[in-house]
This record gives structure tokens, C-alpha cells and sequence, in this order.
């Protein structure tokens, strides 16, 4: 009885250790795992689509947003790399791309779809000042 209380104690040990080791092993590759970063096209893609549904765009829209996505998104990823540029110019270029998106569309899109998709900016950007503003505070705080 001695004898099988010593085995099934130490078998007890061993696969703890078994588990522990690789859950440590998982915890430790999920560390290393890089972020995953979306191409320009795929992130066109990704607005071209969310537009779409949010728009109910028709197919030459779609197709019109879709290019005027893919051309802005290559040039701001253009800019984020280009390593010349001061941060204050970038952020100068990259809302001067964002005012052309803005006039593109407009030629593109119906008043109403428009307005829309105006409202649904400024409550995106609405929403990223807050958090910015909320970090900020968390700095201020410390």
C-alpha cells in the first residue's frame, strides 16, 4: 500500500510539472509573437468594405472608393516611412491626404451617403481624442 501511495504521488509530480512546463512553454511564445500588421491594400480593403455595408454603395461607388482608398493608403504608408520628414510635417501631409479622401469622396458618394460618412468620422475622431485625453491624464497623474 506504502509502495503504491509512493508511485502515484511521484506520477502526481511529474505531470504537474509536465503541465506546468508547457504552459510556461505557451506563455512564452505567445510573447514573442509579433503584431500583425495589415498591408496598404488590405487596410483599403477593410474601409472599401466597411463603407460599403455602412453605405450601401453601388458598384461603381464601391469600385470608386475602393481606388480612391488604395491611392491614400499607399501614400500615408509612404509617409510613415519616410524617415526625412519631421513628425510635425507628417502630421501636416497626413491630414492634408485625409482633407483629399474627404474631397475624393465627395465626388464620389450622394449628399446623403456624405453626410453619413462625415458624422461617422467625426465620431471616430471624437472618440480618439477622448482617448488620447484620457491617456494623457493617466500621465499627468503619475
Amino acid at each position: 500500500m506504502k509502495r503504491h501511495m509512493i508511485r502515484i504521488s511521484g506520477l502526481l509530480v511529474c505531470l504537474l510539472l509536465a503541465f506546468s512546463g508547457t504552459s510556461m512553454a505557451q506563455q512564452g511564445d505567445s510573447t514573442t509573437t509579433k503584431k500583425v500588421r495589415f498591408t496598404p491594400e488590405d487596410r483599403a480593403n477593410k474601409m472599401s468594405d466597411k463603407l460599403d455595408r455602412r453605405l450601401n454603395l453601388s458598384r461603381q461607388q464601391d469600385k470608386d472608393i475602393h481606388t480612391i482608398n488604395t491611392d491614400i493608403t499607399r501614400r500615408m504608408e509612404e509617409l510613415k516611412h519616410n524617415t526625412t520628414l519631421s513628425k510635425k510635417d507628417k502630421m501636416q501631409q497626413i491630414k492634408a491626404l485625409n482633407e483629399e479622401r474627404s474631397q475624393r469622396f465627395k465626388s464620389v458618394l450622394t449628399p446623403d451617403q456624405f453626410k453619413k460618412w462625415n458624422d461617422w468620422e467625426m465620431k471616430k475622431k471624437e472618440q480618439m481624442e477622448a482617448r488620447l485625453d484620457k491617456r494623457q491624464q493617466k500621465r499627468n497623474a503619475r
